[in-house]
This record gives structure tokens, sequence and C-alpha cells, in this order.
């Protein structure tokens, strides 16, 4: 699949979509049980970059992702897109826009639209673009995504992988700097799983867009990742912070070499490590 794109530095040749998280915490209830979910949190994204968040369920993750979507606040510390402060101790919560979009674990298609009409309904409700040039972007977009030929059918007569492909660039429609992806394809089989990490990879080659992916799998998060950032059991914070020296364009061949499983060894006692005490909470909690 990346044949076309040899010899590229996909997150060199970005120019925006540089996120900035600096000492953030995020305390759900503050005034009764004091619940800290993020604590005292720094991680610096470039602008381009396929950014891997991985670490134990409800450690924190999401909740750093929906204080840069603009859905929860923070309570102290600040985010910055591009240098401007998304939110902040004096600002608590980011107002959403279309320069950060996001693609849900459980997926948000519209069932009675077409999959052409969901691609194309972010730029036509907001008026940026004309039915038919939203819909004419909306083909050439599903071109290059491998979905020419399900545009006017509707995401339930279509596979899983093909559902979340449609997802992405409907996403992508609006031009965002960044996309966030919240397990996106927790729910795919194997198999599927591994088309969409190459078809994932496909889209991001063309559109250059800064991707903060959250997921519990460590072998995606090396395969797709420039950076791979694990985080502690909760709160959240970076635990370990993996640049991934395995070059772009990658495919499936990446899996098998010894540079690749050099990593996953790298980083799996930290991830380990981080599941146990997860479990260990957990267990004391119930």
């Amino acid at each position: 699949m990346a044949t076309m794109t040899q010899n590229m530095s996909p997150a060199a040749k970005a120019t925006r979509g540089a996120i900035k998280i600096d000492d953030v915490v995020k305390i759900y209830d503050p005034a009764g049980a004091a619940v800290m979910a993020v604590d005292h949190c720094s991680l610096d994204i470039a602008a381009g970059e396929i950014c891997m968040i991985v670490g134990p369920s409800g450690c924190g993750k999401t909740t750093l992702l929906n204080a840069i979507a603009g859905f929860h606040e923070i309570t102290s510390g600040r985010i910055l897109l591009d240098g401007e402060v998304l939110c902040s101790t004096e600002k608590p919560k980011a107002e959403p826009g279309s320069d950060r979009i996001v693609v849900f674990q459980n997926g948000a298609l519209l069932p009675w639209k077409t999959n052409l009409e969901n691609v194309a309904f972010g730029p036509l409700m907001q008026g940026k673009l004309s039915r038919a040039e939203a819909h004419e972007k909306a083909l050439s977009m599903m071109a290059d995504a491998g979905l020419s030929g399900v545009e006017h059918n509707y995401p339930g007569e279509i596979s899983s992988g093909m559902r979340r492909r449609v997802e992405i660039v409907r996403a992508l429609m609006n031009d965002p700097k960044v996309l966030l992806l919240d397990e996106p394809y927790r729910a795919l089989d194997s198999l599927t799983k591994s088309v969409m990490h190459e078809a994932l990879l496909e889209i991001y080659y063309r559109n250059k867009v800064t991707i903060f992916f959250i997921t519990h799998d460590l072998e995606e998060a090396i395969f797709l990742g420039h950076k791979v950032v694990i985080m502690t059991t909760r709160p959240c914070k970076p635990k370990k912070v993996l640049e991934v020296d395995i070059p772009h364009p990658r495919d499936y061949s990446v899996l098998t070499s010894k540079r690749f499983r050099e990593l996953i060894e790298e980083t799996n006692d930290a991830v380990h490590e981080e599941a146990l005490k997860a479990f260990a909470a957990g267990e004391k909690e119930g």
C-alpha cells in the first residue's frame, strides 16, 4: 500500500497540528471525592506526528483526549495547539472546533444516510461547501481511501472495517489539524484490524494530519506511531516515551523485522507493570 509514498517523511512535511500538553491536572469532583484522573501530565506532539497513547483501562487516556477536543475541563496546566492556548487554569475548557475531530470507539455514522452523505455531512452543514462541492470532495477522498463502490450504500450494508474507514474520511473532510482516535479498532478482528492499519497509514500519508491515537495494543502502537507514550495507571501521566525509529512509509513486513521486535521488548515491561498496578487497584476497589 505504501508504494506511492516511498522516501517520504510525512511528519516532516506537516506545518500545523503541533500539540503541547503542559503540566495538566484533571480532578473529578474536587469538592467531594476528588478523584485525580490526570497528574501533572506534560507531552509535546510534533505537527503531522502519529502519537500513540498506551495505558490501562480507566487510567485517564480518554480524559486527556476529551480535554484536547473541548469536551472536558482541566483543573490546572494548559494545552496548546500550534502555540495557541486551547485551555488553561484560567480557561478550563477548550472551545470545540473543526480543527480537532474525534473518531469514537463505538462509531457515529448516521444509519439513514448513505456513506457518501455521511462523509459530506460536516462541511455541508457548516456551510463551508455547496452540496455539489461537498459530494465531489467526498467522492475523491473516498476513492483515495479505497471506498469506491460503496458510496451509495448505507453504513449497515458494509463491513465494520469499511465503516471505520468511512468515519475517518468523514473526519478528514473538515480539514482538521488534529485527528483524535479513541481505540477505533478495538472491536475489529485481527485480520480486519491489520487491513485497517495499512488503510489508516495510506490515508495519513495523503493528508499529513496530526494523530492522537489511544490504544491498548502495543503492537498496533509501534506499527503505526512515530511516538508511543506509555501512561501510568490512574492518575495518568507519561511513564515512558518511545520514539519509533522505523522509517515511514510502513507496511506489514515491519512486524517481522528485528527492530520491531526490539521495540516491543523495550516497552513490554513498562506496559505490563502498569497493567498489574491497574489490576491490583481494581481488585481493591471491588
